[in-house]
């Protein structure tokens, strides 16, 4: 399905197949659920490039149940990725629609739960480097949805030498925190607030003026300090939901809506 696009409108229930450069099995989706896609094969590492000018990009979701999943300009595309059966839902948000994830699952063996995530292709014009960066997204959450891992938004991972950039809503007090992490080197803006009450929140992180901040509903809760030197580039893809689609991959429970990163000059 390499390079192609499908919209299937079925009666009462709208199908979903995005490709993305890579084939991939749909597995049939519920009424009302978008349908995910077997994990495709990692991109091969290569060099790892940064950002060479500013970037923005924003996913609402408003209109994911016509298209594939893009950001409003257009270019940046997720694909729906699942296991055991996992799937994604659209949400009816005010006008328009957010995403909601699978419910936190607490079978006896993680990898007989099921999950879901959505991801993009390796682009590295999406690494900040050194570059200002912000990134984000609205969150609505209860405490019967909080886990040891519940990523809501990253890039790369925090073990290795290339770097993350993540946001997330962990373990049973629900606190949101922001990550930056480099060659064993984290920093984690963790504020002492409890997002997991059933309403949503606007959730953002900020790396500028040797700092990260964390900021909920606009106003700046925590920050820690940053060496400016810190460099964040991985050629892993994009992630909204977990950190992979798979067992042990710190899957969000709830709805996320309004998913941005910018990067600065």
């Amino acid at each position: 399905m390499s390079g192609n696009r499908w919209v299937l409108l079925l009666t009462g229930v709208v199908v979903l197949a995005v490709g993305l450069g890579f084939d991939a099995k749909p597995i049939p989706a519920a009424p009302g659920m978008l349908p995910t896609s077997e994990v495709p094969v990692s991109t091969p590492p290569g060099d790892v490039g940064v950002a060479t000018r500013p970037v923005s990009v924003r996913y609402t979701f408003d209109d994911g149940i016509h298209r594939p999943i893009a950001d409003v300009a257009g270019r940046y595309q997720l694909q729906a990725l699942g296991h055991n059966g996992g799937a994604l839902r659209l949400v009816r948000k005010g006008h328009g629609f957010a995403l909601g994830f699978p419910d936190r699952c607490r079978m006896a063996r993680a990898r007989d739960c099921p999950t879901a995530i959505l991801q993009g292709v390796r682009d590295d014009s999406l690494n900040p480097g050194r570059r200002p960066l912000r990134y984000g997204a609205s969150i609505r959450m209860t405490h019967a949805d909080l886990a040891d891992g519940a990523n809501v938004l990253q890039k790369g991972y925090s073990v290795g030498e290339m770097g993350q950039f993540k946001l997330q809503v962990d373990h049973s007090l629900g606190h949101p925190s922001c990550v930056l992490a480099n060659q064993g080197r984290r920093y984690r803006a963790e504020p002492w607030l409890d997002v997991a009450d059933g309403r949503w929140h606007d959730l953002a992180c900020e790396r500028s003026n040797e700092r990260l901040s964390m900021s909920v509903d606009g106003v700046v809760k925590a920050w820690v300090p940053v060496p400016p030197r810190l460099s964040i580039a991985s050629d892993e893809p994009l992630r909204v939901g977990g950190k992979s689609a798979g067992d042990r991959d710190d899957q969000f429970a709830g709805e996320i809506d309004n998913v941005f990163l910018d990067i600065g000059g």
